[in-house]
């Protein structure tokens, strides 16, 4: 019998994730896994933000997260991570959740990048992740990450929510289906957003939770850090494993918390010639598949998105509430201080008050979607 004054008392890290190892599909050898993980987070809204901190939480050692972005009042409702001091000080969304993460979890390390990812800085922001988890806003940005995870052959999670729906999958390149073999071409046409159409925060959380459980059963399913190797073979053997042993979910699932519809669409195989998975056409890693930005005389921005047919009537609906909307048959006119935007009905826009083009396609997937 050994008393308690002999008993060597817990580390803070033994201490801090035991009911999570107490859990048999993570385990201690799954918790060591946990801390040498690398995973990055595109996008610290409100979901971004919300699969940070699940993370962070749980142990993973590293957590890169890349926003655009700073934090406004309006943020607040749903996401996680910030607080009135953070709008107050309009700080960029990437400092602030790791600013947060540090308060509550200071043996992890988090990487801010205050960045708009594009395909000329792709490489260095997503370099040596073993994980890509999706945050973002718009489906420019989730094709370019499809086409490097997919190219690269690394994992990634694309998740969504709008409204009271939420959507998710599991992207497993060489096993599973990719984005573009679901979604061939991006959405045409008038494209519900959160700030037109607004989120529940119960949405958000959903689709981070459901993410964020997916992300750990691919992490402890990886090579321990000692055999870990930088190689491309590793990460297909890993997600092999990980789909055949540990319960990977395997469908597109999408769930609507208001009306509690739900559907799952099977992703358990790439389809045959799909542009990046079958014939590793990689068009937006290229940058073939963005919409063209120009400088546009003094203080503007061009956005040329042709070939999508904007409802003039329907956004000016949309708008209305977010600053003062005027349209005609040629034109919608958008004042949002201290920004102009000029929609033409072919999803061209001039946006003036900025020169920054950042700037100008937040502005862009905000309130035109993309």
């Amino acid at each position: 019998m050994i008393s308690l004054a002999q008993e060597t008392p817990p580390s803070r890290g033994e201490e801090r994730y035991s009911r999570q190892v107490l859990f048999r599909g993570i385990g201690a050898e799954g918790q060591r896994k946990l801390a040498a993980a690398r995973v990055a987070i595109v996008g610290c809204g409100a979901t971004g933000s919300a699969l940070a901190g699940l993370l962070a939480r749980a142990g993973v050692g590293t957590l890169r997260t890349i926003d655009r972005d700073y934090v406004e009042a309006s943020n607040l409702q749903r996401q996680s991570l910030f607080d009135e001091s953070d709008a107050a000080e309009s700080l960029p969304k990437a400092i602030a959740a790791a600013r947060k993460i540090a308060a509550f979890n200071s043996q992890i390390v988090v990487e801010p990048r205050v960045d708009d990812l594009v395909p000329a800085n792709i490489e260095t922001l997503l370099e040596g992740c073993d994980l890509i988890l999706d945050g973002t806003d718009n489906f420019e940005t989730r094709y370019l990450i499809n086409d490097y995870a997919v190219e690269r052959s690394r994992p990634w999670i694309y998740s969504a929510a709008v409204g009271s729906y939420a959507v998710t999958l599991n992207v497993l390149p060489g096993q599973t289906a990719c984005l573009a073999c679901l979604f061939p071409d991006s959405p045409r046409g008038m494209v519900e957003t959160c700030e037109t159409s607004g989120i529940l925060n119960s949405a958000v959380n959903l689709v981070a939770s459901i993410a964020a459980t997916e992300a750990l059963k691919l992490l402890v399913s990886g090579p321990t850090s000692e055999a870990k190797a930088p190689s491309d073979k590793e990460p297909l053997a890993a997600l092999k494993r990980c789909a055949t042993q540990n319960h990977l979910r395997q469908t597109l699932l999408s769930f609507d918390v208001w009306t509690n519809e739900h559907a799952e669409v099977s992703a358990a195989k790439p389809r045959p010639g799909c542009r990046a998975c079958g014939e590793r056409d990689f068009i937006h890693l290229a940058g073939e598949g963005r919409p063209h930005i120009t400088l546009c005389g003094r203080n503007s921005v061009q956005i040329h998105e042709r070939q999508r047919p904007i409802d003039f009537a329907e956004m000016d609906r949309r708008l209305q509430s977010h600053g003062t909307v005027r349209h005609n048959d040629f034109v919608l006119k958008f004042w949002h201080e201290p920004y102009e935007m000029t929609l033409f009905p072919d999803g061209r826009a001039i946006i003036k008050g900025t020169t920054d083009p950042a700037v100008a396609r937040s502005l862009y997937a905000r309130y035109v979607g993309s």
